[in-house]
């Protein structure tokens, strides 16, 4: 007689199965595919580690174990994604939050303090991950997401709605700035596509398959939009104004002279969590003094 499947022996069974395929963190993924095919949360798994798991929802755990096996992501998968402190709807037409965007907002929430109003412009906006964190963080600003995809901003206004945040956040769909008034922000942030097209090829499945190619591909050399960026950053923002933009992890020079090139004083990179170059700015350094500098 079989032994009837229990959250327990479900979890292990999932992550048994993805380390085997190398899939990367296979003990989280599989906690969060049980618990979304389960109707169940970390603490259930682990105070009720043997709560047999109905037929329905073991179909469902299979499903998803198999479509992660394929290499789609976690977030592809359940159809939502964490970023910072919130919860984010994501589709196949917007790119998936990563940990590392979060070291925009590292910049952002040290340039302005909690409290002080402004207002902000997120330029290509994707699901709004990085404007929805920001607004979230501080009930004063108010933000501008600008995106050239219609089905990326119907996320993007989805997740604002989701969050409350619908009241401060407006969007737009156009290419980058354009329509924006000159001197109009306080703060500017991007995470434009920076991937030479040529490297494409070379992500892994879960981006390269799963993440749209309007988000990723930077042109020949990972540049095309800052090229375009910096001139318009400059436009658009106040005289005493932040900007913040990702970057890809070995395009910290380039990326920096095309802003001093557009006329920005007092231009610096800052390194992610994992001590890699991450964002290109003219705001405070998060990490200044500590051991990342």
């Amino acid at each position: 007689m079989t032994e009837t499947p229990t959250l327990l022996t479900a979890w292990k069974d999932a992550q048994a199965r993805l380390k085997a395929a190398r899939i990367d963190s296979p003990s989280i993924d599989a906690r969060l595919l049980l618990e979304a095919a389960a109707g169940v949360s970390r603490t259930d798994i682990l105070t009720d580690p043997y709560r047999p798991l109905e037929p329905e929802a073991l179909a469902r755990m299979e499903d998803y174990v198999a479509r992660r096996l394929k290499r789609e992501p976690v977030s592809r998968i359940l159809g939502r994604k964490g970023f910072w402190k919130i919860m984010l709807s994501v589709t196949p037409d917007v790119l998936s939050p990563r940990p590392d965007t979060e070291a925009v907002l590292d910049v952002c929430l040290k340039a302005f303090p909690e409290g002080r109003a402004f207002e902000m412009a997120d330029l290509g906006v994707g699901s709004g991950a990085i404007l929805l964190a920001v607004l979230a963080e501080r009930p004063a600003a108010r933000g501008l997401g600008t995106e050239v995809s219609e089905e990326a901003l119907a996320v993007a206004r989805e997740n604002a709605a989701n969050l409350d945040l619908n009241t401060r956040a407006v969007f737009l769909r156009t290419d980058w700035t354009a329509g924006l008034s000159d001197g109009a922000f306080d703060l500017v942030v991007s995470n434009p596509p920076y991937i030479p097209s040529k490297d494409i090829e070379t992500l892994d499945p879960e981006v390269r398959d799963h993440d749209p190619r309007l988000a990723l591909d930077g042109g020949r050399d990972g540049l095309d939009a800052y090229r375009l960026l910096a001139p318009e950053i400059r436009r658009i923002l106040k005289p005493e104004g932040v900007f913040a933009v990702e970057i890809g992890w070995d395009q910290a020079a380039a990326v920096r002279a095309l802003f001093e090139a557009a006329g920005f004083e007092d231009v610096k990179v800052v390194k992610d969590l994992a001590g890699r170059d991450r964002v290109v700015t003219n705001g405070p350094d998060p990490h200044e003094g500590t051991a990342l500098n």
